[in-house]
């Protein structure tokens, strides 16, 4: 089993969230909405995803700077980002001197990539066969998407990541008590798999998954 990391949780702890303002502004339809992964989602209104989700320079660099430090990455080393969305993080390992490549299930949201790293993304599903080799990257990532796939689907999509990658590193949506299960679910537009943080590690390994893993809370 992996190693518990601390990578992105500043960037997620940042933003402030009204939990209960959310679960009564007629939700189910802002989830139905949301589920559309397309420009509502991105940069529609806050209800319904991000609210506008745009390129900010520097915003996601501490995170790429760390994932390099932490597996030892080289210049040219091959990066597989799992559930890219628009790539931001991918932008910033590019331009530290990674090969990078990336795929997502929005058009939205790849178009919204950056021009340096546009033409390395692709439209794919997390729980298909990935079009890799076994190990072909040196590190496969994953950043808040697998909690989005029901159970059965995590078991497509996690063994996948381990074959086509010599390490892993993924983050999802968790929690420790009964507070931030309320708040997650309250906040939630996307989420399918509500895991505790004992649960995850155990389906990591149920599902053949050794990589590195985040939890991200709704404190």
């Amino acid at each position: 089993m992996g190693i518990l990391r601390n990578f992105v949780t500043a960037l997620h702890t940042g933003t402030k969230r009204d939990y209960l303002a959310r679960m009564v502004d007629d939700k189910v339809h802002c989830m139905r909405k949301a589920k559309e992964y397309e420009a509502d989602y991105w940069d529609g209104d806050r209800r319904y995803g991000y609210g506008g989700y745009r390129y900010m320079p520097g915003r996601w660099t501490p995170v790429a700077q760390a994932l390099i430090a932490t597996y030892g990455l080289q210049p040219g080393a091959k990066i597989l980002d799992v559930g890219c969305g628009k790539a931001f993080l991918l932008h910033e390992l590019a331009q530290l001197g990674m090969d990078v490549r990336g795929f997502d299930i929005s058009r939205h949201g790849l178009a919204g990539a950056t021009d340096l790293v546009r033409d390395r993304l692709f439209l794919h599903r997390a729980q298909d066969p990935y079009p890799f080799a076994g190990k072909e990257f040196d590190l496969v990532i994953s950043l808040t998407t697998l909690h989005n796939l029901e159970i059965f689907d995590l078991a497509k999509a996690l063994p996948e990541i381990e074959r086509v990658g010599k390490q892993g590193y993924v983050c999802v949506e968790s929690y420790r008590d009964e507070q931030e299960l309320f708040n997650l679910q309250c906040w939630a537009l996307t989420c399918e798999s509500f895991f505790s943080a004992k649960a995850w590690p155990w389906l990591f390994e149920r599902f053949g998954y050794s990589g590195d893993y985040e939890f991200i809370y709704f404190q």
